[in-house]
């Protein structure tokens, strides 16, 4: 099942453009704006338009950029962490070798999760040190804990994993932007899947946070949209350790499967699902949870499982897949690797085209440099990116993670979500 999702929406309207699910076996469309049968937002207003483009300076530039990140080196996203770091790492390499007049300084800080305040340390500490851009955090409730010390201290806050759709209408100053979509959209493609594939009665096991809320909002309305229902709904807040009393109440409703909303707690709870009898390949997982378990589980348990991961498939991207492993070849997973590249590479192209590495002028021309404005050469890479800034044209950045193209509340209007399926090594790989 290839699909592509479109959402548009402004900051001032404040509203989250969602659209009605065209599904079938091989196909989903999801679109904010482009067919009769969408969900009109509550207020919509119109494309940018030229005279929403700022002026791109001809000329060389001489500019030194300060980033930091806070991305999990610890806690329930820890096993995120290193391919978010790789893709980050790998981006200022490629901005800093190009010589065309940018220079990135990057200063790596730990998120941790919400069990502990690890990402305010981090926060503190990186905007002690005149960062103009902090690419961070993967969890949605680490990012809400930080999100306004950041930008309210007139720093960009980047995060290449966050999908939470409250993020669509906080109120950032125009400071959060992110290359992961809105599980508005993950919960829409992971309810129509699990219908597809029979289930008519679903149990959820849900993370007691706004992302696990969330997703599990947006799954429940559309499994219950496809003529499915929703038996049972347990969940658990971060630092739990025993699953045992919500396994009990969703298997007890006797679902045909069980989506677990979770972190790594999916290491404990799974084992122990199947252990009570409930079937490994009628279980569904989602980006916090979609992971390389040969070295966790007995082989087979979760065989013919499937789970959603927003973004493009990483491993299919040789190239990109290669350069990564020269920047950490202890890499197995690259979940959110091409978010995080492109998150360097749109702040930095952002800064070359205002020639300020002020957080403020890097947020004024995100969006610009991304294609949301409708104009603008299309380019895939840092270095074609600046030489074209450098003229004084206009770009429209295409990355590893897709076209992105933001709208004005610093989402990106482009995405896939890919639908993977474990094999008998509990590995997983993507099927559509």
């Amino acid at each position: 099942m290839s699909v592509f999702a479109k959402a548009s929406a402004s900051r001032s309207a404040r509203a989250v453009v969602t659209g009605v699910a065209i599904f079938g076996v091989s196909a989903l469309l999801l679109t904010g704006c482009s067919t009769a049968e969408s969900t009109p937002a509550a207020s919509e207003e119109p494309a940018a338009t030229s005279s929403d483009v700022s002026p791109v300076e001809a000329g060389d530039r001489d500019l030194a950029l300060k980033v930091g990140t806070i991305l999990p080196q610890s806690g329930g996203l820890a096993f995120l962490g290193p391919p978010e770091e790789a893709g980050v790492n790998l981006a200022i390499e490629e901005v800093n070798a190009a010589g065309l007049g940018i220079d990135i300084e990057a200063i790596l800080r730990d998120s941790g999760d919400t069990t502990t305040d690890t990402a305010t340390v981090s926060v503190t500490d990186l905007l002690s040190q005149k960062v103009s851009a902090i690419i961070g955090a993967a969890s949605s409730g680490v990012s809400k804990t930080v999100i306004d010390q950041i930008t309210g201290a007139g720093v960009v806050q980047f995060s290449p994993a966050n999908t939470s759709a409250d993020f669509t209408k906080y109120e950032d100053n125009g400071l959060f932007w992110r290359t992961a979509p809105s599980d508005i959209l993950q919960g829409e493609v992971l309810g129509n899947l699990i219908a597809e594939d029979g289930n008519s009665t679903l149990g959820l096991i849900v993370l007691n946070d706004s992302y696990g809320t969330g997703l599990a909002q947006y799954t429940t309305e559309a499994f219950e949209a496809a003529g499915g229902e929703v038996v049972a709904s347990a969940s658990f807040n971060e630092g739990d350790a025993n699953f045992s009393a919500q396994i009990a109440e969703v298997t007890a409703a006797n679902p045909d499967a069980i989506a677990l909303i979770t972190f790594d707690q999916a290491k404990v709870i799974t084992p122990d699902l199947v252990a009570s009898g409930f079937p490994g390949d009628k279980l569904y997982f989602v980006d916090g949870n979609l992971a390389d378990y040969s070295k966790d589980f007995a082989p087979g348990l979760i065989e013919g499982s499937k789970g959603t991961l927003p973004g493009l498939d990483t491993a299919t991207l040789g190239d990109f897949t290669d350069r990564l492993l020269e920047v950490d070849p202890t890499l197995t997973d690259f979940s959110y690797a091409a978010e995080s590249y492109d998150a360097v590479i749109l702040i930095a192209l952002a800064a070359y085209a205002g020639n300020d590495v002020s957080g403020e002028s890097i947020a004024k021309y995100l969006q610009q440099v991304s294609g949301g404005t409708g104009e603008g050469t299309k380019v895939t890479d840092f270095k074609s990116g600046a030489e074209a800034l450098a003229k004084g044209d206009q770009i429209d950045y295409d990355g590893y993670s897709g076209p992105i193209t933001f709208d004005e509340n610093g989402d990106p209007t482009d995405a896939t979500i890919g639908i993977y399926q474990f094999d008998a090594e509990n590995k997983y790989t993507r099927i559509n």
